[in-house]
């Protein structure tokens, strides 16, 4: 009897799963409340600022403006969420490194093509998992910006 009622205990306290505890988290009801702390996301805003405004010139004034897209998102992680463990300087130097060294390789041998373009992306997600310098904004290379 003490185990079938230890048992009811445990599948009690055990989470939603499902679609109840999915529209939960969409609704944002199963987070913590955090604190925000106004200075830092101030700092942050600023820095971003500055960041984007110099990118935004070497960008255009090379004539790559569409590599505004991935460097514009990894601005955001960098300076919106800094202690994150993707927006990292190994991860964030290390990740585009390895997506533009890797895209432009394969794209040299291989040519442009939607499949090409799908295969560099399988490929460095494989290759920035297995270093550990995954950064989602690096995967985002177009070939417009290489």
């Amino acid at each position: 009897m003490d185990f079938e009622k230890n048992l009811e205990k445990s599948w009690n306290n055990q989470p939603n799963i499902g679609l109840k505890a999915y529209l939960k988290k969409m609704k944002g009801e199963t987070r913590d409340k955090d604190r925000i702390d106004y200075i830092d996301s101030f700092v942050s805003a600023i820095g971003g600022l500055i960041a984007i405004i110099i990118i935004s010139f070497v960008a255009v004034y090379l004539g790559y403006p569409m590599a505004l897209a991935p460097l514009g998102a990894s601005c955001v992680i960098v300076f919106g969420a800094h202690k994150g463990i993707l927006s990292q300087p190994r991860n964030v130097i290390g990740g585009h490194l390895i997506s533009t060294t890797s895209a432009l390789i394969i794209w040299s041998i291989f040519g442009k093509s939607l499949f090409i373009i799908g295969l560099v992306l399988a490929i460095v997600l494989l290759i920035m998992t297995l270093t550990k310098t995954v950064h989602p904004p690096a995967t985002s290379k177009c070939p417009c910006c290489c």
